[in-house]
């Protein structure tokens, strides 16, 4: 079985993190895979703290139909790369490397808590780490990091493109009315309208999707945890 494209060494400096992404760019497919069946959905997000060179990472399954969870994953993983804007996923996808490996239950679409392509190189780390894990990836950020999004209208689905450079590149999407939108952008094997149509089915009460959602959460209490993950394992999902 021929590996995952975006395999390759971590140990890079922020110069050649960026020529990376630039050759990465060319391997990334904006469709989904024919005939997608959405049946898991699955969140990935790491916490850091101020003063520890730990990540602590961890990736929740929900079923795409109740978005309720199937089974949780977490690792701790020495951070090695700085804190570079645009070269987020450099820093935080080797620590969600070490959760995939160790979930046994994967998901049939990944949501990243960051960008995809609404990214200056069209790299995000939902785009870097679609490639890397070969599934299906969405991102779905709190804040812009490119771009200007059109009008967008109060209520609830309400959808306003992302331009950047005269190119769309993601889409501000009202997952609740009268809140703050959230800026969702397709990552590797999706388009943008699939990622908006998946995100706004995950936010059925709250601004952000219920996989970021319940990441957030188990990411949160692993780092309060020292690490120790216990309880917090994906047998005892709760």
């Amino acid at each position: 079985m021929e590996s995952p494209p975006a395999q390759h060494h971590w140990n890079v400096t922020p110069r050649e993190a960026v020529a990376l992404q630039k050759r990465l760019r060319e391997q990334l497919i904006l469709q989904p895979p024919p005939g997608l069946k959405v049946t898991r959905l699955a969140g990935a997000d790491i916490s850091t703290e101020k003063g520890n060179d730990t990540g602590y990472g961890g990736m929740v399954v929900l079923d795409a139909a109740t978005l309720l969870p199937l089974a949780r994953s977490v690792a701790a993983v020495p951070l090695s790369f700085p804190y570079v804007p645009g070269l987020l996923s450099f820093r935080e996808l080797p620590v969600l490397a070490a959760v995939w490996a160790r979930l046994t239950v994967r998901p049939d679409v990944l949501v990243f808590d960051g960008q995809g392509t609404a990214h200056p190189r069209r790299l995000g780390i939902a785009c870097h780490g679609g490639l890397l894990f070969d599934v299906p990836s969405i991102g779905c950020a709190k804040s812009l990091l490119v771009g200007t999004p059109g009008k967008l209208a109060d209520r609830r689905g309400a959808t306003a493109p992302i331009t950047h450079q005269g190119e769309v590149v993601g889409m501000a999407v009202r997952t609740r009315q009268g809140v703050s939108p959230v800026f969702v952008s397709p990552g590797h094997r999706m388009d943008l309208e699939t990622a908006v149509e998946w995100v706004l089915k995950a936010s059925p009460r709250y601004r952000e999707p219920e996989t970021t959602r319940h990441a957030h959460r188990l990411v949160n209490a692993f780092r309060r945890a020292g690490g120790e993950a216990s309880e917090l394992e994906e047998g005892s999902p709760g």
